[in-house]
This record gives structure tokens, C-alpha cells and sequence, in this order.
């Protein structure tokens, strides 16, 4: 007994950076931990939860936490636009959930993203101003419909297995947007002019600091946001769940200062589409380009897509990839091995 008591004692305990890093682990990714640990509370505390992996899901991260940061980071840009967008993404979570949807999607924050930016975007485009309370009505009344819309959309594109993206948000914002306009009374819009040429000052040039400075505001314009310290909160919510899809956004950002690449073609295209009729261009170039690559048919193993029901954070889709690649080469040698046996018996 006295032996094993010295055992034990003597026994190195775990170092303090491994248990950190444990801890912290179970915060990043899709936060799975929680996850599991937040099925077993009560309703509110789950509905809080999907409300803030709504948020999150703006930008591709299925994180509590980093839609906290995010939603913190909102707050940091203009407090009205924030409480727009959580009242939207509530609102079209729990009609979600009114309507039956998927529970799975519900608690992904997967029925709450369109109503982030419905919400968020309405104030951004409101002509009245700050806290003008009677927006509220519309931005309930179109969140409801974010699912209703959603669930249509999805019936559609499952038949080619890609996502609805934000398509959602643009059919909502764009009718609404359309039905008011300038002149209304209670919902006046911004006037969106019709752009004729692209806006250059040649008494101005870019200084470094801006340079750098415009890849957080690009990060940030996602949600309609110009402060780069938005964009930097926005940043760290995405570094804390994946550093590939923080790299990658960063990555964007940057590459919208120097080169014309697919997108930036059809933004410019829609932008300028879009003004014609007094509309914003909001997400509709981002979402034909990617659906556009993809729906692209290739051999090539980089170019071929996940199933949409296997899709996670990036690191997960790797070790995705790494499980299913282990399993086709185990299947193969299984396959040679039972051919080797028949070929065996026939000469026996």
C-alpha cells in the first residue's frame, strides 16, 4: 500500500501548457464540447447558443464564442446596426424552430446567418437614421420569412448538393429595399445611384497605412462595417476557430487591392447592374462566383468538392479527407487480396 502511495506521488504530473492548450482546444473548431454540453440545458441557454453560431456563420465558422467576439466587435462599429443584427438573427431562429427546420442546421447557427445581415444591412441602408425604432417592423417581419426562404432555396440547390449561401439575405433586403425606396414615409432607403465610373480622386494617393489598414475593412465589409478595428475583432473570432479560414479571409481582403480576379469581375458588373434598378449589390457576386466553381465538373482530385453534409471548419475537412483516403487505399487492398485468392483457387 505505502509503495503505491509513493508511486502515485512520485508519478510526473501533466505539464501546465499541455493542460492549457487542452482547455483552449475545446474552444476552437466547432467547439464540440460545448456543444454536447449545451444539449443537456435548458432552452434558453441552447437558443443563446445557436444564436451566437449564427452570427458566426456570417463568415463560414460554426463557434459560440467567436460570434460573441464578433457580435462584441459589431457593437464596436455602431451599437444600432448590432441590435439589428441580434434581433434579426433571434428572430429568424426561433421561426426556425417554429417551423420544425432541421434541428441540426437550427443549432448550427445555420438558420440564424441571413437574419444577421437582413438585420444588420436594413439599418446600414436606412435612411432615417439611428435608433429609429419603427425599423424593427420590418426587420422582424422579413427575419420571420429567412427560413421560409432558406428551406425553398435549399429544396432547389440539394439537387446538386451545394449551399444556399446568402441568397436568402439578397432576395429579402433587395425586395424590401425595392417596395420602399427613397420616398417612403416610415422606411425611406438611401438613394443608390447609378454608377456611371469608378470613383477616383487623383488629388489623393494611397499611403502604406492605408494599405494595410483596408485588409481588416475588407474583412469587415462582410457585415457592412468600415472601422479596421471591426475587422480586426472579426479576424481574431476567425482565428480562434480556424487559422486556415482567418488566413484565407485575410487572403481576400488583400487580394481585392491588387488584382481583378473572377470576383471582383462580377462585383463590378453587379455593382453597376444593381445601381441601374436603385439597388445595393450586397452578396450577389460572391455568391454567383462560388456557386459557379462550384457546380464545375473536374477529375482533378484538388478540384472535387465535399459532400455538403461532410462539410466542417477546414482543419476537420483535411483530417476528413486523411480518414477517407486511409479507408479507399484499405478497401483496394482488400479488394486485390480477394482477387488474389480467386485467382489462387482457379489454379488449384
Amino acid at each position: 500500500m505505502e509503495t503505491a502511495k509513493v508511486e502515485t506521488i512520485n508519478k510526473p504530473s501533466e505539464p501546465f501548457c499541455s493542460g492549457v492548450l487542452r482547455a483552449l482546444g475545446d474552444f476552437t473548431g466547432d467547439m464540440r464540447p460545448w456543444g454536447d454540453w449545451v444539449k443537456r440545458q435548458i432552452w434558453g441557454i441552447r437558443l443563446i447558443d445557436y444564436i451566437l453560431r449564427g452570427v458566426a456563420q456570417v463568415m463560414f465558422v460554426n463557434n459560440s464564442l467567436s460570434g460573441l467576439l464578433i457580435l462584441g466587435g459589431l457593437f464596436l462599429q455602431n451599437p444600432w446596426w448590432a441590435l439589428n443584427g441580434l434581433l434579426g438573427t433571434t428572430i429568424s431562429t426561433v421561426s426556425a424552430i417554429a417551423l420544425r427546420q432541421n434541428r441540426d442546421a437550427v443549432s448550427a447557427g445555420l438558420h440564424g446567418y441571413n437574419g444577421t445581415l437582413v438585420g444588420i444591412l436594413m439599418s446600414v441602408f436606412s435612411a432615417k437614421g439611428d435608433w429609429y425604432l419603427w425599423l424593427f417592423v420590418p426587420n422582424v417581419f422579413l427575419c420571420t420569412l429567412c427560413p421560409v426562404v432558406s428551406s425553398a432555396l435549399s429544396a432547389i440547390t440539394s439537387k446538386w448538393d451545394v449551399p444556399i449561401f446568402t441568397l436568402p439575405f439578397n432576395i429579402l433586403i433587395c425586395l424590401h429595399i425595392a417596395a420602399t425606396g427613397a420616398t417612403h414615409p416610415f422606411f425611406s432607403q438611401v438613394d443608390f445611384q447609378p454608377k456611371t465610373r469608378l470613383h477616383v480622386n487623383e488629388s489623393e494617393s494611397l499611403n502604406l497605412s492605408q494599405v494595410f489598414l483596408s485588409v481588416p475593412v475588407g474583412v469587415g465589409q462582410v457585415f457592412g462595417c468600415d472601422n479596421p478595428w471591426t475587422g480586426g475583432v472579426i479576424l481574431l473570432a476567425l482565428l480562434l476557430c480556424s487559422p486556415t479560414i482567418c488566413f484565407h479571409a485575410i487572403l481576400g481582403s488583400a487580394a481585392g487591392l491588387c488584382t481583378a480576379f473572377f470576383c471582383a469581375y462580377a462585383s463590378s458588373a453587379t455593382s453597376k447592374l444593381m445601381s441601374v434598378l436603385s439597388l445595393p449589390a450586397c452578396t450577389w457576386p460572391f455568391c454567383l462566383s462560388t456557386l459557379i466553381f462550384l457546380l464545375l465538373s473536374s477529375e482533378r482530385p484538388a478540384l472535387r468538392r465535399l459532400p455538403l453534409a461532410a462539410v466542417s471548419y477546414p482543419e476537420e475537412n483535411r483530417r476528413y479527407l486523411r480518414r477517407l483516403k486511409a479507408w479507399g487505399k484499405a478497401q483496394s487492398s482488400i479488394q486485390e487480396a480477394a482477387e488474389g485468392v480467386k485467382v489462387d483457387s482457379h489454379q488449384i
